[in-house]
């Protein structure tokens, strides 16, 4: 088979790879060299806005299938007996940037993609099953903690620290990423979750409150803060590599999904407020209930065509699946959508990783990029030209929960064992074993010894001990010595 000749973007043949147009061989550069113009105007142009969150990472494309009949809680299409869906997941660090290390301490991204019979369905978490905050008010100030300052642009211990301690909804969470879970040995061997409270709906109606649990079939596994140092200088790209060669080689990563099923009647009861994302329901109360099984079999054929422009959000909801009062949630439901509008364009939605392979009926129309036209007959609704139209009877029913009450600006409703140190504490002296706690205090520990200023430092020795008085004790001693 001969090579393909090159062309522009056009299809047009181009004259030369190397050489631009010139007059003699040392005459300035015509105009009217188009394709050089067009190599340099789409070079300066190969880069869209990286996310804010979650920019650098990896991805690849699977399918889930269903193991367990789950009929009597959803209608979701997706979780009905023997459906086998095809899907994408992205798996990322939180707060770096498109080049840091995959092995920094942070939370990592669990961002999937279902592509159902009645749309996408996007699944959108962490491999920790509770966050720092329950308000989005804070998020944007909590992942600037996180970032970079803005005088020196570097990142600032102090800065997490003080944010942190000023705020004691982080507690759980910050237990969790202190932990051996804060640094996954890479994306295979971590769990993923859907922190958030979610609704099913079955097909008589009937209403459940939902927790999503990915359990890696690869098992858990970490890095040591010291491994982890060293991972970063010696590769940066580890995970992202780890990955896409595993599944290269035929080695296909698989993570059984279970989900915990609370009855709709019991949140507003229960003895801690359901729909707080810095809090775990415990298995004892609500056990957890295989669903299926997801696995990651084929890589992208190119990275920033299939993960970099894909765009995932909380807002693609499937019938059976609906959202929940988790203030967290319902702020990523504009969140996300409007970031990828910006990012990638009004019509990311026709991009390949994130068209959906159900057909499309839209009244959407126009804006830049769009290639794909609405096919609606007409361009509003309603119309008498056969446009499509909601079918209310099939999709109708509510997906929402009853709500009463003034508008107001403040905390969740009480229940009667919320407060914000109970489940740090009990994962630290009931899910961690010893070996686990020494290795939390010199996570914390040596954290803490790097630039974080007097008063915060004292805040944050509190902090622990208010999670556990004696682990709180233990970090001091290593501070003070350290």
């Amino acid at each position: 088979m001969s090579t393909p000749y090159t062309t522009n973007n056009a299809g047009v043949p181009a004259e030369s790879d190397e050489h631009s147009l010139t007059v003699g061989p040392d005459g300035p550069i015509l105009l009217q060299d188009h394709y050089l113009i067009e190599k340099m105007a789409q070079f300066n142009r190969e880069r869209v806005p990286e996310r804010v969150v979650h920019a650098k990472g990896s991805g690849a494309y699977g399918s889930f299938e269903v193991t367990n009949d789950v009929s009597q809680f959803t209608k979701a299409d997706l979780f009905q007996p023997g459906r086998r869906t095809e899907m994408l997941a992205r798996f990322s660090t939180v707060a770096g940037e498109q080049g840091s290390p995959d092995s920094w301490r942070d939370p990592r991204g669990f961002a999937l993609k279902f592509y159902t019979e009645q749309g996408n369905y996007d699944l959108v978490g962490n491999n920790t099953p509770v966050f720092f905050v329950r308000d989005p008010q804070k998020f944007q100030d909590f992942i600037r903690s996180q970032k970079r300052r803005a005088d020196n642009g570097m990142r600032d211990n102090d800065m997490q620290w003080d944010f942190w301690t000023l705020s004691p909804e982080t507690a759980h969470m910050v237990t969790w990423l202190m932990g051996d879970r804060g640094i996954p040995k890479d994306f295979r061997h971590m769990n993923g979750y859907g922190s958030h409270t979610f609704m099913w709906v079955n097909g008589a109606g009937q209403r459940f409150w939902i927790k999503y649990h990915f359990i890696t079939d690869q098992g858990i596994d970490f890095l040591t803060q010291a491994d982890a140092d060293a991972l970063a200088g010696e590769d940066p790209d580890a995970f992202r590599r780890d990955l896409f060669e595993t599944i290269k080689r035929g080695e296909h990563p698989s993570w059984t999904l279970k989900v915990q099923v609370m009855p709709f009647e019991d949140a507003a009861g229960y003895r801690f407020n359901p729909f707080d994302l810095t809090k775990v329901w415990p298995h004892g109360d609500y056990p957890l209930i295989e669903v299926g099984r997801m696995t990651l079999d084929r890589n992208p054929e190119d990275f920033f065509v299939h993960i970099e422009q894909a765009a995932f959000e909380p807002s693609n909801m499937v019938p059976g699946i609906g959202p929940s009062p988790d203030k967290m949630l319902i702020g990523r439901l504009f969140s996300y959508p409007d970031t990828h509008r910006y990012r990638i364009g009004p019509n990311y939605a026709q991009l390949p990783p994130n068209r959906p392979h159900s057909p499309v009926y839209s009244y959407a129309k126009d804006g830049p990029m769009r290639y794909e036209p609405s096919r609606t007959a007409a361009v509003y609704a309603p119309n008498s030209y056969g446009g499509p139209a909601a079918d209310t009877e099939r999709f109708g029913e509510p997906a929402g929960w009853a709500s009463a009450g003034e508008m107001v600006r403040e905390a969740y409703a009480p229940h009667r064992e919320d407060d914000d140190w109970g489940q740090a504490g009990t994962q630290v002296r009931q899910v961690l074993d010893d070996a686990a706690r020494a290795r939390l205090v010199t996570n914390v520990s040596g954290h803490l010894l790097k630039g974080v200023s007097a008063p915060v430092l004292e805040r944050a020795l509190q902090y622990w001990r208010s999670i556990d008085k004696e682990v709180g004790d233990r970090i001091s001693a290593a501070v003070t010595s350290g």
